[in-house]
């Protein structure tokens, strides 16, 4: 592990019901399989949406990007990397690697931010979130 990021990898396979009359992955399961990834690291890293609720937050995804390169037909077996992008804004970003058989498929990236209770955008880092960065060697 570096200090700039850290990564996890899951491995997964297309569904019948993802796939579209073209009988290929639909463009917008990309974006879950990217919250498959996202879910996949907190439990590897200890980091979770559930961490983030049990201290008053909220993690609300902001933005994302997917740049599609090849399609996932059923039954393919793919992998995806979610790579946390450490920076030091009140932010969880992450970009993503979906790949099946050593073939780059797809890209992305998701922008998170923290809410209060009331939703309110919390512009300083959740000291919960600082605890686990320090933790995680992101921090000094």
């Amino acid at each position: 592990m570096n200090s700039e990021s850290l990564e996890s990898i899951i491995q997964l396979r297309v569904r019948f019901h993802e796939c579209d009359p073209l009988q290929i992955v639909w463009h917008g399961n990309y974006l879950k399989y990217f919250e498959e990834g996202r879910e996949h690291f907190g439990r590897e890293h200890g980091i979770s949406y559930l961490d983030a609720k049990k201290h008053g937050f909220a993690t609300p995804v902001v933005k994302s990007a997917c740049e599609h390169k090849l399609p996932l037909k059923y039954g393919d077996e793919f992998e995806v990397h979610t790579i946390f992008k450490n920076t030091e804004a009140a932010k969880i970003i992450f970009k993503y690697e979906i790949l099946s058989s050593g073939k780059l498929i797809c890209t992305g990236e998701t922008v998170q931010v923290f809410t209060d209770k009331n939703q309110e955008l919390i512009l300083t880092n959740p000291p919960f979130f600082l605890d686990w960065k320090t933790k995680m060697g992101l921090v000094s």
